[in-house]
């Protein structure tokens, strides 16, 4: 019968694996989000899947929050992040570095997240959009390509905290191999 592991042993096995090098340098843009728990939720997220960085842009709530540590469980300690008002220089300087941004954003010509193939770039950058109007239209066109999760309820949405985990997970399956 299994048992289940303690935190240390999980916490041990953690620390003797690390994230593929391509997940490692993934860097994530979190763009006028409102919740103080979406972005504790992220950073959770992040750290899970050895994401590198976290920017912060817009409105977005900052660490140190209460609200954002009791979420993240204080990852926020462990991931690298950074704060911007307008992500746009952030945007240019990365694609100078090789990065391609990806807006996580159901627009008439996104990719469904299943047909994303990731070997085609060598760095990755996600931008994150707002809980109900998405990604903020002023950055859209500073945005090279854009993914969505795949959908077949009527609320053709999800939570941008759990968007952003189905993503992270996603992109680990596409660059274990």
């Amino acid at each position: 019968m299994a048992q289940k592991l303690s935190t240390k042993e999980i916490l041990e096995e953690n620390l003797a694996n690390a994230a593929p090098e391509k997940l490692q340098r993934v860097k994530v843009v979190l763009h006028n989000i409102r919740s103080l728990h979406n972005v504790g939720s992220v950073f959770r997220s992040s750290d899970a899947f050895g994401i590198s960085e976290i920017i912060i842009s817009g409105y977005t709530p900052t660490p140190p929050r209460p609200e954002i540590t009791k979420t993240a469980i204080g990852a926020e300690e462990f991931v690298n992040w950074s704060y911007v008002e307008d992500p746009t220089d952030t945007f240019n300087e990365l694609k100078k570095k090789g990065y391609t941004i990806f807006g996580m954003e159901q627009t008439t010509n996104s990719i469904p997240l299943t047909d994303f193939d990731t070997q085609q770039y060598e760095d990755i950058c996600i931008v994150m959009g707002n809980e109900v109007t998405g990604i903020d239209e002023d950055i859209l066109s500073h945005i090279g390509q854009f993914i969505m999760i795949p959908q077949f309820g009527q609320k053709h949405s999800l939570n941008v905290s759990v968007a952003a985990a189905v993503m992270l997970y996603a992109l680990l399956e596409k660059m274990s191999h």
